[in-house]
């Protein structure tokens, strides 16, 4: 059985980490790199950058940030923000990551993704999904959604569009959200999981928009509901607080890995402590 993976997030701004409340409400949380060192030497088996101020002007910081940070830290490094070309991405991986996370790019065009799994390998191409639970409210179902105008033009994706109001509460939805969580696009993020894995992404990295920096635990159903619908490897996100929420992701929501920030950030819980808390309980990490 594989080991589950437990991974810090470094959300990154101007060259500094910070952390915010369901994506807004942000502040100041360290150095990016001594944040790296620290938790390379706790025995995080992964770490994940997001540079959520990347433009053209600012992408030369987050490169500096990961140059200095693959100099002297050894686990793998995945980095997301802003990639929007070929050349990005090439640029990140000599910079010293081993993984992309693409996000807008994906959905402003799908084709995207397999141009990057055939030049790249699908192995350092995954896909973030920001979803946000759909309410069968009528504000909800009528604000004004930014559809892609690819889906809305090929009738053999329209599997991919938010499906009918369910009425009730046993059937979930989820919309996929771009832009760092601003723009509502219109799909359906299960569905859409599935699809980019289609395209050749090989791993999910999963937010859950209701819950992220909330601490009231990850969205199992979500999670779980992802995990089931395809066959790569799905990173939970959004919603840590205890290490019991990181139980909770890994074995009701069928994650294959769990990522936090504010937990970890703030120091109330190390990483020893999660993965002795999980063995504990019988899942394998590796210590």
């Amino acid at each position: 059985m594989l080991a589950k993976r437990i991974i810090p997030c470094l959300d990154v701004k101007d060259g500094r980490v910070v952390k915010g409340v369901s994506f807004v409400n942000i502040r100041d949380a360290g150095d990016p790199v001594e944040n790296a060192l620290y938790y390379d030497e706790q025995g995080a088996d992964e770490l994940v950058f997001l540079d959520i101020t990347a433009s053209h002007e600012k992408r030369k910081i987050i490169l500096d940030v990961l140059e200095r940070t693959a100099a002297d830290v050894f686990m793998p490094l995945t980095v997301g923000g802003g990639i929007r070309v070929l050349d990005d991405i090439r640029d990140l991986l000599n910079a010293g990551c081993d993984k992309v996370s693409i996000n807008t790019s994906a959905v402003r065009e799908p084709a995207f993704i397999g141009e990057a799994a055939a030049r790249f390998g699908s192995q350092c191409i995954v896909v973030a999904i920001d979803a946000k639970r759909i309410h069968d409210s009528r504000f909800e179902l009528s604000r004004p959604r930014e559809t892609p105008r690819w889906l809305l033009q090929d009738g053999s994706l329209e599997h991919l569009r938010l499906p009918p109001p369910a009425g009730d509460r046993r059937h979930p939805r989820w919309e996929v959200y771009t832009h760092g969580g601003r723009r509502p696009r219109g799909i359906d993020a299960v569905r859409w999981a599935a699809y980019m894995e289609g395209l050749g992404a090989g791993e999910i990295l999963l937010t859950s928009m209701d819950r992220d920096g909330t601490k009231d635990g990850y969205d199992i159903e979500l999670t779980r509901s992802v995990a089931e619908a395809v066959g790569i490897p799905v990173i939970a996100s959004g919603g840590a607080g205890t290490a019991e929420h990181l139980y909770q992701a890994l074995t009701d929501g069928k994650a294959d890995a769990v990522l936090a920030a504010s937990i970890f950030h703030y120091r109330e819980i190390t990483i020893r402590e999660a993965k002795e808390y999980l063995r504990s309980k019988g899942v394998v990490v590796r210590l």
